[in-house]
C-alpha cells in the first residue's frame, strides 16, 4: 500500500496533541512550554529561509521572505479545500491580507482543538518573520481559530500588485521534512524543560501519530531522526 502524502494537516496534528498532553500534564507550565516551542520551530525555519538569501546575495525583506518560503499547499489539500485562501487588503506602505480558508484551521477544528491552533498561529509566522530578520515586523491581530477569518500584516512590505514573489520549487521543502521538523524540535523542547516526563509526552506523541496516520508514515518521521533543522542542506 502507498504512503499517503504528508500535508498541512499532519502537521497541525503533531502541534496539536502536543499542545493536548501538555495541557494535561502540566497546565499553564505546559502552554508556556508550547509557545516556547512554536516559536522555536518558527525561527528555524525562519533562519534556514536567510541562510538561503544570503548565500544567493539577496537583502533580508519581505520581498525575499516571500521568494525563499518552504512550502506550498499539498496536492491533497488542494484536492480537498482549494488550499490557503485569501484576499489582499492592502499592498503598501503594508501588506495585508484577509485569510479565508486554512487546513491547519481545518485541522484543528476537526480535533476540537481551537483553543491549540489560536494560541499556535498567534506565534508561528512572526516567529519565521523573526527568525528570518528580526528587524521585519509581521503581525497577526487575529485569527480563524477563534475569529471568522485570519488578518496578517507585513509591516513596511511596499509590494506592488501582481509582484509578489513565490517561492522556487527548490527552495521548498515537502512535508515528511516539516512534519519531523516540528515532531523534533518541539521534543527537543519539552525534554529540555521537563525531563523524563517531556520524553514521555513527545513518545506519546509518536504512538498518536502513529495511530492514527500508520506505521510507515510514523517511520519516515524517524528519517529525520539525526537531522540538524537549524541548518541548510541545499
Amino acid at each position: 500500500m502507498k504512503m499517503k502524502e504528508f500535508t498541512e494537516r499532519h502537521h497541525a496534528y503533531i502541534a496539536a496533541v502536543f499542545y493536548q498532553l501538555l495541557l494535561e500534564h502540566f497546565g499553564k507550565r505546559g502552554e508556556r512550554a508550547f509557545i516556547m516551542a512554536t516559536q522555536r520551530y518558527g525561527e528555524q525555519r525562519g533562519s534556514r529561509m536567510a541562510q538561503r538569501a544570503i548565500r544567493d546575495g539577496k537583502p533580508l525583506n519581505f520581498f525575499s521572505y516571500k521568494e525563499y518560503g518552504e512550502w506550498v499547499n499539498t496536492t491533497s489539500v488542494m484536492e480537498e479545500m482549494g488550499g490557503n485562501q485569501s484576499e489582499e487588503i492592502s499592498y503598501a506602505p503594508d501588506y495585508q491580507i484577509k485569510v479565508t480558508v486554512c487546513p491547519w484551521a481545518r485541522q484543528f477544528a476537526d480535533m476540537g482543538m481551537q483553543k491549540c491552533g489560536a494560541l499556535y498561529c498567534r506565534h508561528i509566522d512572526k516567529s519565521i518573520a523573526r527568525g528570518f530578520n528580526p528587524e521585519l515586523v509581521y503581525e497577526v491581530p487575529q485569527n480563524m481559530n477563534d475569529e471568522a477569518y485570519c488578518i496578517q500584516i507585513l509591516r513596511g512590505a511596499n509590494f506592488e500588485p501582481g509582484k509578489i514573489p513565490a517561492s522556487k520549487p527548490e527552495r521548498r521543502k515537502d512535508f515528511s521534512y516539516h512534519c519531523a521538523h516540528i515532531y523534533y524540535t518541539f521534543s527537543d523542547i519539552i525534554i529540555s524543560i521537563f525531563g523524563e516526563e517531556g520524553e514521555e509526552i513527545a513518545q506519546a506523541v509518536f504512538t498518536s501519530f502513529e495511530e492514527q496516520y500508520g506505521e510507515d508514515m510514523a517511520a519516515r518521521l524517524l528519517d529525520y531522526e539525526e537531522t540538524d533543522f537549524n541548518l541548510i542542506d541545499a
